[in-house]
Protein backbone atom coordinates (compact mmCIF):
# COMPACT_ATOMS: atom_id res chain seq x y z
CA UNK A 1 0.00 0.00 0.00
CA UNK A 2 1.06 3.59 -0.49
CA UNK A 3 1.96 5.70 2.53
CA UNK A 4 3.78 8.89 3.48
CA UNK A 5 6.57 8.30 5.99
CA UNK A 6 9.97 9.42 7.16
CA UNK A 7 13.18 7.55 7.91
CA UNK A 8 15.03 10.30 9.78
CA UNK A 9 13.95 13.43 11.65
CA UNK A 10 14.93 16.17 9.21
CA UNK A 11 13.87 19.80 8.77
CA UNK A 12 10.53 19.89 6.92
CA UNK A 13 12.09 21.77 3.99
CA UNK A 14 14.59 18.92 3.40
CA UNK A 15 13.77 16.91 0.27
CA UNK A 16 13.67 13.65 2.31
CA UNK A 17 11.69 14.99 5.29
CA UNK A 18 8.61 13.06 4.11
CA UNK A 19 8.65 10.37 1.45
CA UNK A 20 6.16 8.39 -0.59
CA UNK A 21 6.71 4.72 0.31
CA UNK A 22 5.21 1.28 -0.34
CA UNK A 23 4.45 -0.75 2.80
CA UNK A 24 2.71 -4.08 3.40
CA UNK A 25 -1.01 -3.74 4.07
CA UNK A 26 -1.77 -3.94 7.80
CA UNK A 27 -3.73 -6.82 9.31
CA UNK A 28 -6.37 -6.04 11.92
CA UNK A 29 -5.97 -7.47 15.42
CA UNK A 30 -8.93 -8.89 17.37
CA UNK A 31 -10.51 -5.48 18.27
CA UNK A 32 -9.22 -3.59 15.21
CA UNK A 33 -10.89 -2.15 12.15
CA UNK A 34 -9.06 -2.07 8.83
CA UNK A 35 -9.99 1.33 7.40
CA UNK A 36 -9.57 2.54 3.84
CA UNK A 37 -8.42 6.08 4.60
CA UNK A 38 -10.32 8.80 2.73
CA UNK A 39 -9.20 11.91 4.65
CA UNK A 40 -6.43 12.77 7.09
CA UNK A 41 -5.39 15.90 8.98
CA UNK A 42 -2.03 17.30 10.00
CA UNK A 43 -1.91 18.52 13.58
CA UNK A 44 0.77 20.01 15.85
CA UNK A 45 1.42 16.58 17.38
CA UNK A 46 2.31 15.23 13.91
CA UNK A 47 4.91 17.94 13.39
CA UNK A 48 6.35 17.50 16.88
CA UNK A 49 6.69 13.74 16.50
CA UNK A 50 8.29 14.06 13.05
CA UNK A 51 10.75 16.59 14.38
CA UNK A 52 11.59 14.81 17.68
CA UNK A 53 10.98 11.06 17.33
CA UNK A 54 13.44 9.12 15.23
CA UNK A 55 12.13 5.94 13.58
CA UNK A 56 13.61 2.60 14.52
CA UNK A 57 16.74 1.85 12.46
CA UNK A 58 15.79 1.45 8.82
CA UNK A 59 12.05 1.54 9.47
CA UNK A 60 9.61 3.96 7.89
CA UNK A 61 7.59 5.94 10.45
CA UNK A 62 4.08 6.87 9.34
CA UNK A 63 2.43 9.87 10.98
CA UNK A 64 -1.18 11.03 11.09
CA UNK A 65 -3.78 9.84 13.55
CA UNK A 66 -6.86 11.95 12.86
CA UNK A 67 -8.52 10.17 9.97
CA UNK A 68 -11.78 9.19 8.35
CA UNK A 69 -12.64 6.42 5.96
CA UNK A 70 -14.57 3.25 5.24
CA UNK A 71 -14.25 0.01 7.19
CA UNK A 72 -12.88 -2.69 4.86
CA UNK A 73 -12.46 -5.54 7.37
CA UNK A 74 -12.86 -6.20 11.08
CA UNK A 75 -10.99 -8.25 13.67
CA UNK A 76 -12.42 -11.40 15.23
CA UNK A 77 -13.71 -9.64 18.38
CA UNK A 78 -15.14 -6.48 16.79
CA UNK A 79 -18.76 -5.88 17.77
CA UNK A 80 -19.40 -2.19 17.05
CA UNK A 81 -18.70 -1.92 13.30
CA UNK A 82 -18.90 -3.89 10.08
CA UNK A 83 -17.37 -3.55 6.60
CA UNK A 84 -18.84 -0.61 4.71
CA UNK A 85 -19.33 1.61 7.78
CA UNK A 86 -18.09 5.19 7.42
CA UNK A 87 -15.95 6.14 10.42
CA UNK A 88 -13.71 8.83 11.85
CA UNK A 89 -11.26 8.83 14.74
CA UNK A 90 -8.17 10.21 16.43
CA UNK A 91 -5.98 7.11 16.57
CA UNK A 92 -3.34 6.19 19.13
CA UNK A 93 0.14 7.70 18.74
CA UNK A 94 1.71 4.48 20.06
CA UNK A 95 0.55 2.76 16.84
CA UNK A 96 1.34 3.29 13.17
CA UNK A 97 -0.18 6.49 11.79
CA UNK A 98 -2.87 6.81 9.14
CA UNK A 99 -1.03 8.71 6.38
CA UNK A 100 -1.60 5.67 4.20
CA UNK A 101 -4.17 3.95 2.02
CA UNK A 102 -5.09 1.50 4.79
CA UNK A 103 -4.94 1.86 8.57
CA UNK A 104 -5.79 -0.31 11.57
CA UNK A 105 -7.43 1.27 14.60
CA UNK A 106 -9.04 -0.09 17.77
CA UNK A 107 -12.83 0.01 17.37
CA UNK A 108 -13.20 1.43 20.90
CA UNK A 109 -11.82 4.83 19.83
CA UNK A 110 -13.79 5.14 16.58
CA UNK A 111 -17.05 6.96 15.85
CA UNK A 112 -19.57 6.68 13.05
CA UNK A 113 -19.21 9.46 10.52
CA UNK A 114 -22.31 11.68 10.49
Amino acid sequence: MKAVAYYKSLPIDHVDALQDVELPAPTPGPRDLLVEVKAISVNPVDTKIRRNVAPEDGAAKVLGWDASGIVKAVGSEVSLFQPGDRVYYAGAINRVGANSELHVVDERIVGRMP
